[in-house]
């Protein structure tokens, strides 16, 4: 489980930037992460309260905001969701398509 690494890796940086910006405890970190992340949320969640434990996160909490695979077609110029499994082929013009805008993001956007 990879999840367990990247709790492990959350808790490291958002204590960082606590530290930082001069508090000793986190009630919160809010996370993206994209549908084509290789990441399965309740499974971080999971990993997450494990990993917090004897951290200044040991209260703290993890808000996962998940983000949908999207992708972009130049040939019409539309954009559409890509699913799970992705499927890369235009729904409106019937046509493939290389450009992906969104479902890869793994990223801490807060942290309280």
């Amino acid at each position: 489980m990879h999840e367990l690494s990247i709790a492990t890796a959350i808790i490291e940086r958002a204590d960082e930037l606590a530290r930082a910006d001069g508090t000793d405890a986190v009630s919160a970190v809010t996370v993206r992460v994209g549908e084509l992340a290789g990441v399965v949320p309740d499974a971080l969640s999971f990993a997450f309260e494990v990993a917090r434990d004897g951290t200044v996160l040991a209260a703290a909490r993890l808000v996962v905001e998940p983000v949908p695979a999207q992708a972009y077609c130049g040939a019409c110029a539309e954009e559409f969701a890509v699913g799970m499994p992705p499927f890369f082929w235009c729904p409106h013009c019937d046509r493939p398509s290389t450009d992906l805008r969104s479902g890869r993001e793994l990223e801490i956007t807060g942290i309280e």
